[in-house]
């Protein structure tokens, strides 16, 4: 949400009216600065309204991994991103257990490497928009947009058995 506050000037000024400036005048009784002069800022905060979103996420579940397959194990997960109409939006999902370049899951002190990626030939991985990544952007309409999230596990990593997992947070901006 984006708050915007502009500052409003008001000035107030008093001063002696002009006939009783030249009747002191005359009279030789001004004794200083018949014209005084305040500066009164008030500060007005105005705010555009509110802009929620809202997300709905489903991870990326690879099932079991062959560690003897010669191909990788690809999986999807959806975000769906619920914006006002006309609202623009970017998501950013954080590296994890890992880094951007490959992220990691865990299982205990066990470690299985995978990456998270913006399209189905993943081509470009989705990160923060730093070392290579990119994050998604959009535009709500004001309903539910889907935004898939390719993951893929390499091939040939000898892994032990076990429940592997990460945490990524995605990040939504607008």
């Amino acid at each position: 949400m984006r708050v915007f506050i502009s500052l409003k000037l008001g000035i107030c000024r008093t001063f002696q009216p002009a006939r009783s400036a030249a009747a002191s005048t005359l009279a030789g009784t001004r004794k200083g600065n018949l014209l005084v002069s305040w500066l009164i800022v008030a500060f007005a905060l105005t705010a555009q309204q509110g802009h929620a979103c809202t997300l709905n996420v489903t991870g990326v579940n690879f099932g079991s991994y062959d560690v003897f397959s010669n191909s990788a194990l690809d999986s999807t997960g959806n975000i769906d991103v619920n914006c006002p109409n006309g609202v623009g939006y970017s998501m950013a999902l954080t590296a994890g257990g890992g880094n951007y370049t490959q992220r990691v899951m865990s299982s205990g002190v066990h470690r299985l490497n995978y990456n998270l990626y913006t399209a189905a030939n993943r081509a470009v991985v989705w990160g923060d928009a730093i070392s290579g990544t990119v994050t998604v952007n959009g535009t709500g309409i004001g309903v539910n947009v889907n935004h898939g999230v390719y993951g893929r596990i390499p091939a040939l990593q000898y892994v032990y058995p076990g429940s592997y997992s990460d945490i990524i947070i995605v990040e939504l901006t607008f």
